[in-house]
């Protein structure tokens, strides 16, 4: 990301900030969501607004210039507020990854419209939409902490999903760092995600 900054200095004014936008949505929607289902936390703690400072985690950020890939700063809700805790608590995790989505979605419409006419815009609002679609399948991985390790509890019966959870409390930070490593070039999470991303990449665009 940063060798783009000298390289091409008008696609990195597109893509760096639209990327920071896609985290900030995330973590947005992830708040809006727990508030609708009826916990007050996100509000208290100021989550509910479209202010990157917010929503960015310094590390993330950073993490976002050097590798085009970062993370925002989590959530935080309290599931004795919600009506139906495993159900909602699917629901909050779930308004992340469908955020990103249609994110992808309102870019797709914008470049098959040709709405702007230089190719180098088009170009960073493709790339933006890909990360859109990225950041959206990788968090729909069931490992904790990511959003589909809450997804997959939900949907798994009492007794099973007590059982998983109680793992992932222990292992599922070391399997994602397994998952994401490039293991002979390549890690496990690309291999297992790209199709699916290329998929959804060509119906966009």
């Amino acid at each position: 990301m940063l060798n783009l900054l000298f390289s091409n200095p008008l696609i990195f004014l597109i893509l760096f900030p639209g990327l920071l936008l896609a985290i900030t949505i995330h973590e947005f929607a992830h708040a809006w969501a727990a508030d609708q289902l009826g916990d007050p936390t996100p509000r208290a703690q100021n989550r509910l607004t479209l202010d990157p400072r917010a929503h960015l985690d310094p590390l993330g950020t950073i993490a976002i210039l050097l590798t085009r890939f970062g993370w925002g700063k989590p959530v935080q809700f309290d599931p004795y507020n919600l009506k139906d805790p495993v159900r909602d608590t699917a629901l909050i995790a779930l308004a992340g990854p469908i955020s990103n989505l249609i994110m992808a979605g309102v870019l797709s419409i914008i470049i098959n419209l040709s709405i702007f006419p230089w190719l180098w815009v088009n170009l960073a609002l493709v790339q933006v939409l890909i990360i859109n679609v990225m950041l959206a399948i990788f968090n729909l991985i069931p490992v904790h902490p990511l959003d589909g390790g809450k997804v997959l509890s939900a949907l798994l019966p009492k007794e099973t999903a007590y059982d998983f959870e109680q793992a992932m409390s222990r292992y599922g930070t070391l399997i994602l760092i397994f998952l994401i490593m490039p293991w002979g070039g390549v890690s496990p999470v690309s291999q297992l995600i790209s199709p699916v991303i290329d998929i959804i990449v060509r119906m966009l665009i």
